[in-house]
């Protein structure tokens, strides 16, 4: 059998001075840290694609560019 620890949780402060160490991205929520994978080309694209497509009907609606 394997022990598995239990997650001990952080406050926001606690998060933000440990992560600024890390070598790696981690995501903070309600407490507990989670490593953030890295991004791919497939996901750069559709986020570039979703943007191309909504930036015209976006225009001059007061968004911010």
């Amino acid at each position: 059998m394997v022990a598995i620890p239990k997650p001990v949780p952080m406050t926001p402060q606690e998060y933000l001075d440990w992560e600024e160490k890390q070598p790696i991205k981690y995501e903070y929520m309600n407490g507990q840290v989670f490593a953030m994978t890295g991004g791919t080309i497939p996901h750069n694209d559709i986020s570039v694609n979703l943007t191309a497509a909504l930036k015209p009907h976006l225009r001059g609606k007061g968004f911010q560019q």
